[in-house]
C-alpha cells in the first residue's frame, strides 16, 4: 500500500453521530469514545464508506448512488443491529459521508468494502481501540 495513502487514512478524523445531538471522535488505536461504547456494547462494528472506490474522486451524484446502496446492503444484511450516519475528514479539507455500523463482522465488512472498492475501514469490536484494516483481496 502506498505510504502516503496509508498517513492519509490514519490522519484523517472519523466522526459519528450519536444521539441526541453528539459527534463522537473515533480514531485508529484508541478505544471508542463512551458514546459509542454504549451503543456498541460488545458487539462488532465498522466505520465504512462507498464513496470514492480507489481513492480516486468521484461525482457527488456517484458517490450519493454509492452511499445509498451500501446503506440498504447494511440494513439488508442479519448481522447489523444499527446504522448511523458519520463522516470522514482529512486535513485538506477532503470529507466523505461514511456510516458507523453495529453488528456486521470484518468478513462481512470485507466483503462489502471489497465490492464498493475500498481500500480500508476502521473496525472493532467492543470496548477494543479501533483498527484500521486493509481491505483484504477477493480468494
Amino acid at each position: 500500500m502506498d505510504e502516503a495513502l496509508a498517513a492519509d487514512y490514519r490522519a484523517a478524523d472519523y466522526l459519528a453521530w450519536v444521539e441526541p445531538a453528539e459527534w463522537a471522535r473515533l480514531a485508529p488505536d484508541r478505544p471508542l469514545p463512551p458514546a459509542l461504547q454504549a451503543v456498541v456494547g460488545e458487539a462488532a462494528w465498522g466505520f465504512v464508506t462507498a464513496c470514492n472506490p480507489r481513492s480516486e474522486r468521484c461525482t457527488d451524484e456517484e458517490n450519493r448512488a454509492a452511499q445509498r446502496e451500501l446503506l440498504a446492503a447494511l440494513r439488508r444484511h442479519p448481522a447489523t443491529v444499527r446504522v448511523l450516519p458519520a463522516i470522514g475528514l482529512g486535513g485538506d479539507g477532503w470529507h466523505e459521508p461514511s456510516l458507523f455500523v453495529v453488528g456486521p463482522d470484518t468478513a462481512a465488512l470485507d466483503a462489502l468494502m471489497r465490492r464498493f472498492g475500498q481500500h480500508a475501514y476502521l473496525h472493532g469490536r467492543g470496548d477494543a481501540p479501533a483498527r484500521l484494516r486493509w481491505t483484504p483481496p477477493a480468494g
